[in-house]
Parts: structure tokens; C-alpha cells; sequence
């Protein structure tokens, strides 16, 4: 089954016939391995790549990092648990280094970025500080280029 996990992160298509060509083998037995990675939690769901420029959405993204007391009994996991709830984060990552946990958010525009980590996140009792970095263009995305050297020249759009 890790040749099927390895192969579904590559090409991202879940279509059984194609991966039962890919690994050799019969349709029933990959929809069999899938539902077995689905109960077991292995496999979450699917992500489909869309270039940014092709995306009706304005949605501005921030990484956020975060500095958080540990406690006793539990470290860094019930705050980052309790964080990883809000709406707006995308994705939070436990990491070394000055702070502790890195949180991707998106939102509306730049301010309701700001307000999130301002009003909600930097309030929970734990969260010591906080530093927010807007992305403003992206270049490389879970391994595929979005662009190639010299294409794009224009300066990213940036709204407050």
C-alpha cells in the first residue's frame, strides 16, 4: 500500500482504473487498498493543484508564527489543537526554532488577517507572540514550478 501512498502523492488523481495500471493490478484490488487507507486514517482526501492565476478567489494568506508556554501534562498540543479549529487556518505545524508553531491562514483581505491573529489568536491565554508574513506571490507548489524564470515581471498586487 506505501506504492499506492507514494503514487497518489505524485499524481494526485484518484481514479482506480489509472492507478491499477500504474501498479499492476486489478481495479478491485486498488478501490480495496484505498478504502483500507481510508479507514485506517491514512489517506484524508484530495487536494487538487490550481495555478493562482487561475482562481477566481482574492483570498490573501499569511504564515503566522507562533510562540506558545508549554504545559505540564500536554506541551504544545492542546494549544496547537485549539488553534488548528479556527476557520481560517489552513494548515499548523509544531517546529524548532524562535517560536513554536507555524499557521497558515487565509482571509478575506489583509485586514481580516490582521484582525484574526490580533483579536483571536493572540489572545488565547498560552500565545506569548506572534509574527505574520503575507504571501505575496508563490513560485513552487507541493512540487510543480507556477511559473517559469522571467515570466512574470508585474509587481504583486498588494491591497489593504
Amino acid at each position: 500500500m506505501s506504492n499506492l501512498l507514494d503514487i497518489l502523492q505524485e499524481t494526485a488523481d484518484p481514479d482506480p482504473s489509472k492507478l491499477a495500471k500504474i501498479l499492476n493490478l486489478s481495479e478491485k484490488e486498488v478501490k480495496s487498498q484505498l478504502e483500507t487507507l481510508r479507514s485506517k486514517g491514512s489517506l484524508l482526501g484530495w487536494v487538487p493543484l490550481v495555478h493562482p492565476s487561475q482562481k477566481d478567489s482574492d483570498l490573501v494568506r499569511a504564515l503566522i508564527e507562533v510562540k506558545i508556554s508549554p504545559e505540564r501534562e500536554g506541551g504544545f498540543d492542546r494549544l496547537a489543537h485549539r488553534i488548528s479549529k479556527f476557520e481560517e487556518v489552513e494548515a499548523c505545524h509544531l517546529m524548532s526554532g524562535g517560536y513554536d508553531l507555524l499557521v497558515i491562514v487565509k482571509g478575506r483581505n489583509l485586514h481580516a488577517v490582521a484582525s484574526f491573529v490580533s483579536e483571536r489568536l493572540s489572545t488565547i491565554e498560552g500565545v506569548l507572540s506572534t509574527a505574520t508574513h503575507f504571501l505575496l506571490r508563490s513560485y513552487k507548489e507541493h512540487g510543480h514550478l507556477l511559473s517559469q524564470e522571467g515570466e512574470n515581471t508585474e509587481k504583486p498586487p498588494v491591497s489593504a
